[in-house]
């Protein structure tokens, strides 16, 4: 440095070249730190929905996975029960703690199921100096029956009591056996061995039928009468059926009510007994089209609520019958089988059904059990004891324990896990011939009354309604939405724009319970009592819109264009108004013209449809209504969005406007209709409120635009409050919410595929 020259200090930490003028490198850091922090925040944002989504997912499938599981049997250890005689019938009480069994030596004995203890035998004094060789124990019902090999039944009764020890730290509970027996009744005049028997008692009296070893059906009906003089009156009828039947009987049953008596044969036959007049027992005669079983059946029970009927025979077929509808029947309906099993492969000995379902056991000559459900039609398991003949299978009340003996003295235990017998793909998805159905149908109904109902769990009439209300609603939102935003974007006075766009938006943000609430209290209502008059709208709506735009061309541009262009809205409101207020005016003239005055009743004769005021088109009314501010906020974005280059150089060519929008502009934004278009079929598809309030929320499956409908969203808010946790209709729900999710990702998806492909085959324009 040359002497007296001062130099110029450095500026500390100059700025970036790139940095705006006056901001320092504090400023920067600030900024970049900003960013760095916005980027982490987004990130971390987009990977907790991600992760919320998954999670959401994952919770719905794992509450649906158990419905996929089956039944398991859990082996416990053998009973030997104390007699050395064969076991003509067994129990247990609710709680599975004490047991019994009915020897054909006269005894009855009691033993402890949760420990091992010696059992107690009751001698039986109405069974001294008789052999049991047969028993009736009914379902849920505490009286039973004994027949004898002498012709005789002994009729008793057996009650659990319940007691607890509040001596205990513990309360423990004590179950005591109670035995009460009544006198024999001789069924039999000739003393023929009693080799299967019912016995019911009823408002008339009681009813007891038999079959004999040697193959007769023998009849006796005590009949009581009541009487403010004498009091109660008894009767008897006694009848030999043994001629109405097609061969000789080998086991029978009876319902609770004391109205249908079943009876196998030797020859495979399964007949029929009206019994509802007791003195005069109708054999009901077989259609043709009945076949019957291959083998002698062997074994009969009825499952809970006395519908349907399980027949074994002596090859190992189980197969279950019931009643269904017949014109050619004498009582307008008749017995046939509807559900057939797989064989067991040997002669099943005995049947007990579940007293929680339309579950029931099968066992057989072999030592094997199995575990089937009318209903689903499946066999949930089998397991196998000794290899010796059962002789008396028994389901627990609560269907968590399975019992059966053995003809060598002992009783095989299981231990049950059973919680889905009646869901499957076939009850899911499937045609089910239910009870007292004239065919297979598909069904959602989750409850009833008693637990005798059998529940229908399909999702095919949800799934339709689903469909239905989705199609309905997009075939008026979408064309409305459409055409809508393409006259706002292309065709409206920009300053009309600035104030319809904001106001559609705004109808977006209406609550779904309230749309659903005025379409419930006030749509439907009105659209009942107008429906020739929104017929005629259909027709004279688009006409008046026609008119009126050519007699708006007709009038001198001077007029037109006095305020601007574009103005013709003002021209056109007025005329669709006007001819809205005249189809109302002509509703009841048309109504009573065409319609003889009533329109439902014209509709229900001529087409056999019903018509119900919380309809399908009330649906699409207020669904579309829901639906339309989202389509057309976003298709007319698309629209605005097309460069404006493309539009001019078509208009320069001289194309006309309506040219230009339909083959230039219209194309050009379809990515975003498509997109548009997509999100509005994602939100009517999962629409609860205005599904739920619009219609009769019911789960039929008609096409009838009249008729109300179910969708899977409703049925969720419908059931899921009332749905026991864990139970199957619990699940079935989280079923339908999955098919939600994985409709509307697969949906989402291969929208997202087409609008890239749109988007390509466009971006060159």
């Amino acid at each position: 440095m040359e002497t007296g020259q001062i130099q110029a200090p450095e500026a500390p930490n100059p700025a970036p070249s790139w940095a705006p003028s006056g901001e320092t490198t504090g400023s920067l850091r600030r900024r970049n730190l900003a960013d760095r922090l916005a980027r982490w925040v987004v990130s971390a944002g987009g990977i907790a929905i991600i992760a919320s989504v998954l999670g959401i997912f994952f919770f719905i499938v794992f509450e649906v996975l158990p419905l996929l599981g089956g039944a398991s049997a859990r082996p416990r250890p053998p009973i030997p029960f104390g007699t050395q005689a064969r076991a003509v019938g067994a129990g247990v009480d609710e709680h599975e703690t004490v047991g019994f069994v009915v020897g054909s030596a006269g005894r009855l004995e009691y033993f402890a199921l949760e420990k091992d203890a010696v059992p107690v035998a009751v001698p039986l004094v109405g069974a001294a100096g008789r052999e049991i060789r047969s028993a009736f124990f009914p379902l849920g019902r505490t009286e039973m029956a004994l027949g004898t090999s002498d012709g005789f039944v002994l009729p008793l009764s057996l009650k659990f009591d319940i007691t607890f020890d509040e001596g205990a730290a513990a309360a423990k509970r004590k179950v005591t056996p109670r035995l009460a027996e009544e006198p024999p009744v001789g069924l039999d005049p000739q003393g023929a061995a009693i080799i299967s028997l019912a016995r019911h008692s009823g408002a008339q009296g009681t009813i007891t039928v038999g079959a004999t070893a040697d193959g007769r059906l023998l009849y006796l009906a005590v009949i009581e009468k009541k009487s403010l003089l004498k009091g109660v009156e008894r009767s008897e009828e006694r009848r030999d059926l043994t001629s109405l039947l097609p061969g000789p009987a080998t086991v029978l049953t009876m319902d609770h009510a004391l109205e249908n008596l079943y009876v196998g044969t030797r020859t495979g036959h399964v007949t029929h007994f009206d019994l509802r007049n007791p003195r005069e027992p109708r054999f009901l005669a077989a259609p043709a089209a009945v076949v019957p079983t291959p083998a002698p059946v062997t074994a009969l029970g009825l499952l809970i609520g006395d519908q349907s009927l399980v027949v074994g025979d002596a090859k190992g077929g189980v197969r279950v019958w019931f009643q269904v509808e017949d014109s050619t029947a004498e009582l307008g309906r008749s017995l046939r089988p509807i559900h057939a099993f797989a064989s067991q492969g040997a002669a099943i000995t005995a049947i007990t059904a579940s007293g929680r379902d339309k579950g029931f056991a099968t066992a057989d000559a072999s030592g094997a059990v199995a575990l089937r459900h009318a209903t689903s039609e499946q066999t949930l398991l089998t397991v196998r004891g000794p290899a010796s003949p059962v002789t008396c299978v028994v389901l627990s009340p609560r269907a968590m324990g399975l019992y059966a003996t053995h003809e060598n003295g002992t009783m095989s235990r299981w231990a049950v896990s059973n919680p889905h017998p009646d869901v499957n793909l076939r009850t899911l998805f499937g045609p089910v011939w239910y009870e007292g159905y004239a065919r297979p149908d598909y069904v959602w109904q989750s409850t009833g009354a008693t637990d005798d109902f059998e529940p229908k769990l399909s999702l095919v009439p949800l799934i339709f309604g689903t469909l239905k209300g989705t199609m309905y609603a997009l075939l008026i939102a979408v064309p409305l939405a459409i055409l809508g935003a393409l006259y706002t974007a292309l065709f409206m006075h920009p300053m009309l724009r600035s104030y319809v766009k904001p106001t559609v938006e705004v109808m977006a943000a209406l609550p779904s319970v309230v749309l659903g609430f005025l379409a419930f209290m006030w749509l439907a209502p009105a659209m009942e009592r107008i429906m020739p008059g929104i017929g005629l709208m259909f027709l004279v709506l688009p006409a008046s819109c026609l008119g009126a735009m050519g007699l708006y061309r007709l009038l001198p541009e001077g007029i037109r264009h006095r305020h601007g262009e574009k103005m013709e809205l003002f021209f056109l409101i007025p005329a669709l108004l006007v001819a809205g207020w005249i189809c109302l005016q002509l509703n009841a003239p048309v109504e009573k013209l065409l319609f003889g005055g009533d329109f439902r009743q014209w509709w229900y004769t001529t087409t056999g449809l019903k018509f119900d005021q919380r309809n399908a088109l009330v649906v699409g009314f207020a669904m579309g209504f829901a639906v339309i501010p989202i389509i057309f906020t976003i298709s007319e974005d698309a629209l605005s969005n097309v460069p404006r280059h493309l539009s001019s150089g078509s208009l320069a060519l001289g194309a006309t406007r309506w040219q230009t929008a339909v083959r230039v502009v219209l194309p050009a934004a379809s990515p975003g209709i498509f997109s548009a278009v997509m999100i509005g079929f994602g939100r009517v598809v999962g629409e609860t409120m205005i599904v739920l309030m619009a219609t009769g929320n019911t789960a039929i499956m008609e096409w009838n635009i009249f008729n109300g409908f179910r969708t899977l969203s409703a049925n969720i808010a419908v059931e899921i409050p009332e749905a026991p946790h864990g139970g199957s209709l619990y699940r079935t729900l989280f079923l339908g919410a999955l098919l939600l999710f994985i409709a509307t990702f697969i949906v989402n998806t291969a929208a997202e595929l087409v609008r890239q492909r749109m988007r390509r085959r466009y971006a060159q324009l």
